[in-house]
C-alpha cells in the first residue's frame, strides 16, 4: 500500500501515540521499511527523502520507544507513574537534536520542506520523543487522553471532541465496528422474537 491509501492510522491526535499503537516488531524482517513508509507518512520525513539509511537497527528503538510512551499514557490515565519508563523517554528526547527542516520553492513556486539528505535515527527518535513529553506535560492535553472503547483496540487518543464525549480512536474504523455489532445484537435479538 501506498502512502496516500489506508496504510497507516493517524486518530490519535499526536504522532508519538500513534507510534505507540503501531507494532514493528510484529513486522519482522519487513520492520525497517514498515517503519520508514510511516516516519513519512507521519510527516516526520518530507516527501523525497530516501529512506536507504532505515536499517534493522532502527526497529528495536524506535519499538521501545513507542513501548515507553504506551506505558506512560496508561499509567496518566489510571492516576499512577513510571519513572523509570519517564526517565528513559527523557534521555530518548535528550539524545539529538531533531532533524532541521529546509524549505525549497516547488515547481508551483509555493515553498515545500525539502527532503533530508541522510535522516538520522536518534534525531527523529528525539523528535518523537519530545512530542510525548510535550503531551504529558501540558495539563489540558494530558487530561484530554482517553483509552479508546473499541473491542482489542489498545490505541490511546487526545479527545478533542466537544463536550469530550469521544469513545473510540477512530469513528470509521473502531467505532464503525461497533455500530456494526450493535446492529448485528438488534438483528439477532428481533429474529428470535
Amino acid at each position: 500500500m501506498g502512502i496516500g491509501s489506508y496504510e497507516w492510522r493517524f486518530d490519535s491526535g499526536r504522532v508519538c501515540l500513534d507510534l505507540a499503537a503501531m507494532d514493528l516488531v510484529a513486522a519482522g524482517p519487513d520492520g525497517p521499511e514498515r517503519l520508514a513508509r510511516w516516519l513519512l507518512a507521519a510527516g516526520l520525513l518530507p516527501p523525497g527523502t530516501p529512506t536507504a539509511a532505515v536499517t534493522e537497527h532502527w526497529v528495536p528503538p524506535f519499538d521501545e520507544l513507542g513501548d515507553c510512551v504506551a506505558r506512560l499514557v496508561h499509567a496518566q490515565i489510571d492516576g499512577g507513574s513510571d519513572d523509570a519508563t519517564l526517565a528513559r523517554l527523557n534521555a530518548f528526547a535528550a539524545d539529538a537534536a531533531p532533524p532541521a527542516v529546509r524549505a525549497v520553492r516547488g515547481d508551483d513556486g509555493a515553498l515545500v520542506r525539502a527532503p533530508l539528505a541522510r535522516p538520522e535515527c536518534a534525531a527523529l527518535l528525539a523528535a518523537v520523543a519530545r512530542d510525548a513529553l510535550e503531551l504529558l506535560t501540558d495539563p489540558v492535553a494530558r487530561a484530554r487522553l482517553r483509552r479508546c472503547e473499541g473491542d482489542n483496540c489498545r490505541r490511546v487518543y487526545v479527545d478533542t471532541s466537544r463536550g469530550g464525549r469521544r469513545r473510540w480512536c477512530s469513528s470509521e474504523v473502531c467505532g464503525n465496528r461497533e455500530r456494526v455489532a450493535r446492529h448485528r445484537r438488534r438483528t439477532a435479538s428481533v429474529a428470535r422474537a
